[in-house]
């Protein structure tokens, strides 16, 4: 399959301002940083760089050397708020990028290394153009494949990818995520799926379906806990939902973000209905996704709870280091009978606990567990992390996985210094 190129701009014609300014990104702990996001949002930069107009754009280098540089329009207003680059930091290590104004993006031919994409399937059984906005029918329920050979929806619903691992989210009342492991660095998931012939439960060049995820929230997907009769109750998202509205905010080429809105979710037929949104980003070089999930209004002692599935691994390991908690599992679990080891971090100051649901007869079932504090109009912010040992070696082991999910803790813990 052929990888995605863009390129961003032209080679020349390039007006720059005469204002350049610098700015620093430091790397606080003492590990190397490859492909780590940098954020320059745009308020920020423009006291950085008065001379930035709208219209214009940020031209980043390091030593001269033109930066790969996405910017992205997450409001919608037709005027990019966040510039976003992925650069390699040792150990401590400070870069010293400049910064200045132009009339159009560095001219950088790249190759895509995050993407996603929403597409609908066609009266021929074909699948059109990506769409950047959709709303799922009311109450959508999963497609019947004994009835039917294609969803309505490419693999039946949005899906994320990047050069390491893809994801998919169920348009449908189950809204659990799915996995996609990947043996190849380019873009595939516009090619997934599409052939009724070509399962992707079997393995392939590009890599399989790796997750069962049955009747579980699967990988890091959503649920509500709440009080029903007295009684702690699990509910999941994506049922009872007026409107359940899937948004595309930037797909490439280096980080592809989507939200999910839940608007006047009655989770409980007696209970004021709520609005969530949930904010999934992805971007190159990383084996996780990052969820930022915003509740503009909340029961009373309510809990966001995320989770990972239990159908092969009995054990979950708890973190809780550095100011990040979460859990891991690891074990001969994905769908090709290999190994994978699957984690959660977030900040440890918002976990309430962490739990093990295995009961049949329940909702959500086949799931270890972890319980969040919310409070309205404050995003809370998880990353689920995948290690496939037929995406790398180093995950062929239980301590090579736990290698990387520490790391990635302490790097959650020590966010990139920018000044």
């Amino acid at each position: 399959m052929k990888g995605f190129f863009l390129t961003i701009a032209v080679a020349v014609g390039v007006v720059v301002s005469a204002q350049t300014k610098t700015i620093e990104v430091i790397n606080p702990s003492a590990m190397e940083r490859k492909d780590e996001l940098v954020v320059l949002k745009r308020t920020w930069i423009k006291r950085k760089l008065p001379a930035l107009k709208e219209g214009q754009y940020l031209l980043v280098t390091d030593k001269k050397v033109p930066q790969l540089v996405q910017f992205d329009d997450l409001d919608g207003d037709g005027i990019w708020d966040e510039a976003v680059l992925l650069l390699n930091l040792a150990p401590k290590q400070k870069r010293v990028l400049s910064v200045a104004a132009g009339d159009r993006p560095a001219a950088i031919k790249a190759v895509v290394r995050a993407y996603v994409r929403q597409k609908h399937r066609l009266p021929d059984n074909s699948f059109g153009d990506n769409v950047v906005t959709d709303t799922m029918p009311y109450n959508n329920i999963p497609t019947d494949f004994s009835k039917q050979q294609l969803p309505p929806y490419l693999t039946e619903g949005p899906a994320w990818e990047n050069d390491k691992v893809g994801f998919r989210k169920y348009f449908d009342i189950r809204n659990a995520n799915d996995i996609w492991g990947k043996r190849v660095s380019n873009m595939v998931l516009d090619e997934v799926g599409a052939h009724p012939g070509n399962s992707y439960h079997n393995l392939s060049d590009w890599g399989m379906d790796i997750l069962k995820v049955g009747k579980s929230l699967g990988a890091g997907a959503l649920a509500l806990r709440t009080k029903v009769n007295g009684k702690d109750s699990l509910i999941r998202f994506g049922r009872n939902v007026q409107q359940v509205v899937y948004r595309q905010l930037s797909s490439g080429p280096l980080r592809s973000v989507f939200e999910i809105q839940y608007k006047n979710w009655q989770y409980l037929l007696d209970a004021m209905p709520i609005n969530v949104t949930e904010q999934i980003s992805i971007w190159g070089g990383q084996y996780f996704f990052e969820n930022k999930v915003t509740f503009s209004n909340l029961p009373a002692n309510a809990s966001l709870v995320t989770g990972t599935i239990d159908f092969y691994s009995k054990q979950e390991h708890k973190i809780n280091r550095s100011g990040i908690a979460g859990l891991y599992t690891y074990d001969q679990q994905s769908e090709n009978k290999d190994q994978l080891g699957l984690g959660i971090l977030t900040a440890a100051s918002d976990v309430k606990g962490w739990g093990h649901i295995s009961a049949q007869n329940t909702d959500v079932t086949n799931v270890f567990t972890l319980d969040m504090k919310v409070q309205a109009g404050r995003p809370m912010v998880y990353r689920y992390y995948v290690g496939w040992e037929v995406t790398d070696n180093a995950f062929a082991t239980q301590q090579g996985f736990e290698k990387m999910i520490t790391a990635e803790a302490e790097k959650f813990a020590k966010p990139l210094v920018i000044r």
